[in-house]
């Protein structure tokens, strides 16, 4: 926000910044992260749940973050190291890392490992994890503890909304200005496990008792974009306004999930409240996702998941978007279950893989997103970081471009959707059929290196492939990433698509750098544009018709 000059004067003395926090904003077809007024796309990495716990072993790492062209790191703060004492809060550990990160230009994402953290309870500081009448425990079906604080409870959410609004405090009195820290996360990869529920006399007791209105109300101002299954299981009970958990939602594993992911939400939404209350950063919540066939009670079930998230945003107005962990190999599908018009797309944790690189490029593209973050970012080696860090450089190049692409809609993600899917992607833009074939490994040697009319296949290791394409003008595309073959048709029978010119090259300071004229052998005379595997790289091209 740009404040009349007059009113500078008036800002100071109130104590209030004269420039505008970090916060989340609509931009066209997109939500866009703000930092210093700016759009800021998170190219980023998530550390290892024991790195920020010591800041001199952290700093070996400061300068590989900025080889791999990070902006951001996402670093964990921990309520048992900040609060050992109850109500004697210790944040060394925030200051230093605050300082390490400003010293080295890169923004940070603070992760509150806090009530819980991948369902368990295990940085709950001391003198909570002791006192278990006041902080009482989840119990399974036999009545044993879990390593679990119980979310239906006061004083649990009340020592954790109190440790959670002081750190936000201590950071705005000592960041506001600088806004090295952009966002924050409430817990991590909340949950419960071994159980659908909990089972202790507490949660029996409201599990018997009336859904609440908060739930209801929301149920039907948004029935007719409920996620599928809540709704099914709602209409199977004849979709009634009030009743017992049971009665609304039906006796079945999925209603006991329903009912613990609406109180660990509530929870949740108490902390993030009492923390925004402090200093008011977007906040989001991550899941831990599920594996194919797993049944609540299996995995981490009652988390910000893709079919929980109405009960989620029901529940905790606080956070504004919900997060995906992904690790499993199908990045299209997970991706796509949570970018919604309603909920950016942010990835806070990601495989530290080879397709990492190419995974990133398709989720700004694609879906607009705010964010990746491979998980132990500090682990990463091989090749892995060295595609990684070339992904990364051309995100850091082309961010003007995508983040005017993604407000206005003319950017795609270009990745297979999975191992099945043979045929090339193929989709339109500006009245043109794009189709693009991924090409998983270096060629053989030939002759001419580029012309392969055998089809043989090399047997050298599996390389990722994938990229994005920004519309640029009228018939003028730019393509950026690797392993890709991209052709073009005409929609206007009788007529072909054929190529004017095109050419590789980077962007410097925004201004675009000529490489190489690509003709002849490189774009097959005329027939296609190919990014060759093994070597991520920015291709402009002009089409024509005749």
């Amino acid at each position: 926000m740009n404040y009349p000059i007059y009113l500078l004067p008036v800002l100071l003395l109130a104590g209030l910044s004269a420039t505008a926090s970090p916060a989340l904003h609509k931009n066209g077809s997109a939500t866009q992260l703000m930092v210093d007024e700016k759009p800021f796309l998170v190219r980023g990495g998530e550390l290892g749940n024991s790195t920020a716990s010591n800041l001199d072993y952290l700093g070996q790492y400061w300068s590989r973050f900025k080889e791999l062209h990070l902006n951001t790191v996402l670093a964990p703060v921990y309520w048992d190291r900040m609060e050992p004492v109850e109500g004697t809060y210790d944040f060394s550990l925030v200051d230093g890392l605050i300082r390490d990160a400003r010293k080295h230009g890169i923004k940070l994402v603070l992760l509150w490992f806090g009530t819980w953290k991948n369902s368990m309870s295990c940085y709950a500081p001391e003198w909570v994890k002791k006192d278990t009448d006041r902080f009482p425990r989840c119990r399974d079906r036999n009545g044993n503890a879990l390593e679990i604080l119980a979310p239906f409870h006061e004083e649990g959410a009340k020592a954790d909304a109190k440790a959670f609004a002081a750190l936000m405090r201590h950071i705005r009195e000592i960041d506001e200005a600088e806004q090295t820290v952009i966002m924050v996360q409430p817990e991590n990869e909340i949950g419960m496990i071994q159980h659908a529920r909990c089972y202790s006399d507490t949660a029996n007791q409201l599990y018997s008792s009336e859904v609440p209105q908060i739930l209801m109300d929301y149920l039907f101002a948004n029935r007719d974009n409920l996620e599928p299954k809540l709704l099914r299981d709602w209409s199977a009970q004849g979709c009634p306004g009030n009743g017992t958990w049971r009665e609304v939602f039906g006796d079945s594993p999925h209603a006991e999930e329903v009912f613990m992911a609406f109180h660990f939400a509530r929870y949740t939404d108490r902390v993030a409240s009492a923390g925004k209350a402090e200093y008011e950063l977007p906040m989001f919540v991550n899941a831990a996702l599920i594996r194919p066939g797993y049944q609540p009670g299996q995995y981490v079930g009652a988390g910000p998941l893709p079919h929980l998230i109405d009960i989620w945003k029901a529940a905790a107005p606080s956070i504004d978007f919900i997060s995906p962990d992904i690790y499993f190999p199908d990045f299209v599908r997970w991706t796509r279950e949570y970018a919604r018009s309603d909920n950016p797309l942010f990835i806070p944790e990601a495989l530290r893989n080879n397709d990492a690189s190419v995974n990133a490029l398709y989720a700004f593209a694609e879906h607009a997103a705010i964010g990746f973050n491979p998980f132990g970012i500090e682990s990463i080696t091989g090749q892995a970081k060295t595609l990684l860090s070339q992904s990364y450089g051309i995100i850091e190049q082309l961010e003007p471009l995508i983040i005017q692409a993604q407000a206005k809609g003319t950017i795609r993600g270009l990745l297979r959707e999975s191992e099945r899917q043979l045929q090339p992607l193929q989709f339109r833009m500006d009245g043109i059929e794009i189709n693009v074939a991924f090409e998983y490994a270096l060629p053989p040697s030939l002759a001419d290196g580029v012309i392969n009319e055998a089809g043989d296949r090399s047997s050298a290791e599996r390389l990722p492939a994938g990229g994005l394409v920004i519309q640029t003008g009228d018939k003028e595309f730019l393509f950026a990433g690797m392993g890709l073959t991209v052709t073009f048709q005409s929609l206007e029978p009788g007529t072909k698509i054929g190529i004017v010119e095109a050419e590789e090259g980077t962007f410097t300071d925004g201004q675009w750098k000529n490489t190489l004229w690509l003709n002849g052998d490189q774009t097959h005379q005329g027939r296609h544009i190919r990014l060759v595997p093994g070597m991520f790289s920015i291709q402009r091209v002009k089409l024509y018709s005749y």
